[in-house]
């Protein structure tokens, strides 16, 4: 639809009303519903919102560490443009018309700490190199027969899983609740996020979806919108979904894996008849760039303490500094068998990232080893997490932050004012931690010691 017709869409919905939102730096979506005259006399300008969206954590308790805004400036109202491009109708709130927003500063330029506008400096960057990325993400997350109010009264704990068991791929899991699953996949469509696939995962009541590839920031709005419209239709099914990254230390946890390729109009880039394993040059340049810059900038693709949970030996998540060919125990498994399919998969990334902050730190990273052409360390072979040739991970977000805080590679890739907005939102989730008496303690300590 053009922008007249899309204007002329929320000009005749019956509702009178648009549903606008933005994503905060978890990747939270805050949004509100404006009336439609509201909306078209902003359409063209910019709408108000509380500067709190970026001074608040996701339990909206307000940082005390926070440079960009805090009780120190009172919590002004900042400017955010709507992207027309991203209108979208609801299918389950009777096709009401949609639309994301990113912040700008008082100049009217992209504000530095919103995770879109970092996410389109960053496609700027590989644009401005004649290169158009295509990327996908796909998420694993738990699905349980409860409500918002009984998750309240249980306090999250001995939670009902959707089906029992650990069974992947199943036929007979996906039946079962087949009302869920089909509305997923119709739904989803319907509101503009075509998936390739959707299956079971194992574990108890974990699915898996594939979003179709398409351009990076319709893969990122893709993604931010997936997460929370699943939730959205699994209320109207009596269903809470979880994209939390490790939810039980006995099971799997959840992948966010970002697929991604470079091209130049039909041509995929990162594919190569006559190299090793189909891979060019520039391929193996983007790959190197990611394990060299990944150690410093973690937390933007495991930004959570339970992140780290998820990232441990043997549980379908990477822990070691390797790539390897067709290989799911590495951090990036390359996929090169044609001319069209060829991509790099970064593993590392959990289903609990923020999608823009995610997708940006895979493309810049990227881009890293392109311009700096660096060269590619050997394949890993096998089992990677025996591969210990160029280091670990991170082991916790205390560690991955620090990292971050004082790199270079992260500045020089991000921007100061980015990198420093967003490591002191870590250090206060890690202080949250640090404050918490959690139950495996009162279980360990409380009846012995």
């Amino acid at each position: 639809m053009s922008n007249e017709e899309i204007l002329d869409y929320v000009s005749k919905h019956p509702s009178g009303r648009v549903k606008v939102a933005v994503a905060d730096i978890d990747g939270v979506l805050r949004g509100k519903y404006i009336s439609s005259e509201k909306f078209l006399s902003v359409a063209k300008s910019e709408l108000g919102f509380c500067a709190v969206i970026f001074g608040w954590d996701m339990a909206d308790q307000a940082y005390d560490n926070n440079s960009y805004t805090g009780w120190h400036t009172g919590y002004p109202d900042a400017k955010v443009k709507l992207s027309i491009n991203s209108f979208r109708k609801i299918p389950w709130e009777n096709d009401l018309p949609f639309f994301l927003g990113e912040f700008i500063d008082d100049a009217g330029n992209p504000l530095e700490v919103c995770p879109r506008q970092l996410l389109k400096k960053i496609i700027r960057q590989a644009t401005d190199l004649s290169y158009e990325a295509k990327f996908a993400q796909e998420f694993e997350w738990f699905n349980f027969v409860e409500t918002s109010k009984s998750f309240a009264d249980k306090e999250g704990k001995n939670l009902t899983p959707l089906t029992p068991g650990m069974f992947g791929y199943s036929i007979l899991r996906s039946s079962e609740r087949n009302d869920f699953f089909s509305a997923l996949f119709d739904q989803l469509k319907k509101f503009d996020i075509p998936l390739e696939g959707l299956h079971t995962e194992t574990g108890p009541g974990v699915y898996e979806a594939a979003i179709t590839y398409s351009d990076a920031l319709m893969a990122a709005d893709n993604a931010v919108l997936f997460k929370t419209a699943v939730k959205e239709i699994g209320y109207k099914h009596g269903i809470l979904a979880s994209f939390m990254a490790k939810i039980n230390e006995n099971l799997p946890g959840c992948s966010g894996h970002v697929h991604q390729s470079l091209w130049c109009g039909s041509i995929n880039l990162f594919y190569d008849a006559n190299e090793p394993n189909q891979m060019s040059k520039m391929m193996q340049q983007y790959i190197a760039g990611q394990l060299y810059c990944l150690p410093h900038i973690l937390p933007m693709v495991a930004p959570t303490i339970n992140s780290y949970k998820r990232l441990v030996e043997g549980a379908w998540a990477p822990t070691t500094v390797t790539w390897g060919n067709d290989n799911r125990t590495v951090a990036l498994r390359t996929l090169t068998s044609g001319s069209k399919s060829c991509r790099l998969e970064t593993r590392v990334v959990g289903s609990d990232t923020n999608p823009y902050l995610a997708l940006s730190a895979c493309l810049a990273s990227g881009l890293y080893g392109i311009k700096n052409q660096l060269t590619l360390q050997q394949a890993t072979e096998g089992n990677g997490y025996k591969d210990e040739t160029h280091g670990r991970f991170p082991k916790s977000l205390e560690e991955a932050n620090q990292a971050m805080k004082n790199s270079e590679v992260a500045k020089e890739i991000f921007g100061d004012k980015f990198v420093q907005h967003f490591t002191q939102t870590r250090d206060w989730e890690v202080r949250q931690f640090a404050k918490a008496v959690t139950d495996w303690e009162t279980k360990r300590y409380l009846e012995i010691i």
